[in-house]
């Protein structure tokens, strides 16, 4: 037997083990394409300026216009592409070649523990800070991966860091809808308030009902922070991912004119803080930072890409389709997918001008839509606090009392116990976490010790042990299962309208003659109701 003989090169060990890591992201076949365009020919390597020009945020060269931004934020922009390929990238004299450029890739988006890569995050960070002349007080003990990053943040670094966050994953998600637009800047003051409070041990220093966090002086050990990433927004650094590979997506697609076509231009980054809805950009953002799951790429699909969210998202909004339980039900009955309900209220009394008065925002996402019983029931859920402070509080995994939503039943006699009428979240029934009347005038907020279903932690700032009642301002309701849940829902709606349409028509065939008709009855009794009548057995 001769021993067989093959025309293809044996791979090195070094290679081959890249490419089997870039296997099981499913991403060669993109890097094979990239490395192809981008490589020169002569020297089979990729030049410096051309892996800069695919990750550059923009590449049309210019200045940016902002609006209530910091100023060093569209600085830290610029230097982006060139952070990323020094951090990622061994470059020799001659470029990057083939074996360089797929581990390159596996540095940023091969499957690691989120510690790692929010490390990685970090670096890239500090770097970008670093060629934009921005001091951060941070630095690695080592080169290694895991090593121990010292130092600390303050409240502006953190915007700072979230907006690029926030900059990359609009990014990926606008080349992928290959849609032109302009870049804003969300109200995060949330977030960073969510970090400060977390992090920060001695608080007396400002208070978080009214204050402007951006100015604050206070000192973020950076420890407690990469702590309250993982904790609170575990989804954050995913954002590089996205970038990084929606990056070089788009260049093998459509090449560098017609993508350079769809980033954003010069002077189109700004910055938006008023929106009539509860649920704006940033805090929509923020909650599809905690999910891992479709959910997380419905809300991209409606508030990152498109701007504002999308009216078919919305159910429910209590100012436009009216108050009440009554009119809550009639627009969530049918929707069988995950919901996000959220409760925009206010605290004390705000006779006189009382400056007591808190507004707040708390939320609560199911993974199922709602239905009419006198117990709890659901399968998973989060409770949110969406401002001033941003707080998560998934299921404990101790009880499972995650949704109620009890309306009135006809048909029913006198019950000397009924269960309580409205919709609520955790505890249990007559203690719930939280609770909306049938009215949808008041909400009462309880301490998290009556509640075992979702994690402890205050709902609002300066919650005390006792129920807190608070007028509710605006109740929204948004569907996040996409267009699938939404069709059942029009088909189900469509089909209760029939059905009530045939309980209201009174077909007069079914009756013999005028002597049988209920009409004729009527009127009879009208005319003489106390006239003697036959009863026919």
């Amino acid at each position: 037997m001769g021993a067989s003989t093959s025309s293809e090169p044996k791979l090195s060990p070094e290679q081959q083990e890249a490419e089997n890591v870039a296997s099981s992201t499913g991403a060669l076949p993109i890097l094979h394409k990239a490395f192809s365009k981008f490589a020169n020919s002569e020297t089979n390597a990729i030049p410096l300026e051309n892996l800069q020009k695919c990750f550059s945020f923009v590449r049309e060269g210019g200045s940016y216009t902002t609006e209530n931004v910091n100023d060093s934020f569209p600085v830290l922009l610029d230097q982006l592409g060139s952070s990323l390929v020094d951090q990622f990238f061994n470059i020799d004299k001659g470029g990057i070649n083939w074996i360089e450029f797929v581990k390159g890739y596996n540095k940023c988006c091969s499957r690691v523990s989120a510690s790692i890569f929010l490390n990685k995050f970090i670096r890239v960070f500090i770097d970008v800070a670093k060629k934009a002349n921005l001091s951060t007080n941070l630095e690695f003990e080592s080169d290694d991966v895991d090593c121990k990053v010292n130092g600390y943040l303050l409240p502006n670094h953190v915007f700072l860091l979230l907006s690029i966050c926030w900059a990359m994953c609009w990014d990926s998600r606008n080349l992928k809808g290959k849609g032109k637009g302009k870049l804003s800047v969300p109200d995060l003051s949330h977030l960073v308030l969510s970090a400060v409070t977390s992090c920060v041990d001695d608080k007396d220093g400002f208070d978080v009902w009214d204050c402007e966090v951006l100015s604050l002086e206070v000192e973020i050990p950076v420890g407690k922070f990469v702590t309250w990433v993982i904790s609170t927004v575990p989804c954050l650094p995913d954002c590089l991912k996205l970038y990084f590979h929606a990056r070089l997506q788009i260049a093998v697609a459509e090449g560098d004119e017609s993508t350079s076509s769809d980033s954003p231009s010069v002077e189109e980054i700004s910055s938006t803080t008023a929106c009539d809805s509860i649920l704006t950009q940033g805090r929509a953002w923020a909650i599809s930072i905690t999910q891992r799951s479709t959910i997380n790429e419905e809300i991209s699909r409606a508030f990152i890409s498109s701007g504002a969210g999308i009216d078919e998202n919305l159910i429910y909004r209590s100012s436009t389709h009216g108050r009440g339980l009554n009119r809550f039900w009639s627009h969530v009955e049918g929707y069988h997918g995950p919901l996000l309900i959220l409760i925009a209220a206010s605290s004390g009394n705000d006779h006189e001008g009382n400056s007591a008065i808190r507004k707040f925002v708390v939320g609560a996402l199911t993974n199922e839509g709602l239905e009419n019983k006198d117990t709890f029931y659901g399968t998973s859920g989060c409770l949110y606090s969406l401002s001033p402070v941003f707080h998560v509080f998934p299921p404990s995994g101790k009880e499972k009392n995650f949704v109620y939503s009890h309306s009135h039943t006809t048909g029913r006699g006198y019950q000397s116990h009924p269960a309580p009428v409205g919709v609520a979240f955790g505890g249990s029934a007559g203690n719930e976490r939280i609770f909306i009347d049938e009215d949808f005038s008041k909400v009462t907020i309880r301490h998290h010790a009556v509640d075992k279903t979702y994690q402890s932690g205050a709902l609002f700032p300066d919650q005390g042990f006792l129920p807190t009642e608070a007028h509710i301002s605006e109740v929204e309701v948004w569907g996040l299962g996409g267009k699938a849940a939404k069709d059942v829902q029009n088909k189900y709606k469509k089909r209760e309208e029939l059905f009530t349409d045939q309980r209201r028509k009174i077909d007069l065939k079914t009756f013999a003659n005028w002597e049988d008709s209920p009409e004729k009855m009527m009127m009879d009794m009208m005319s003489d109701p106390n006239a003697a009548r036959r009863e026919e057995r």
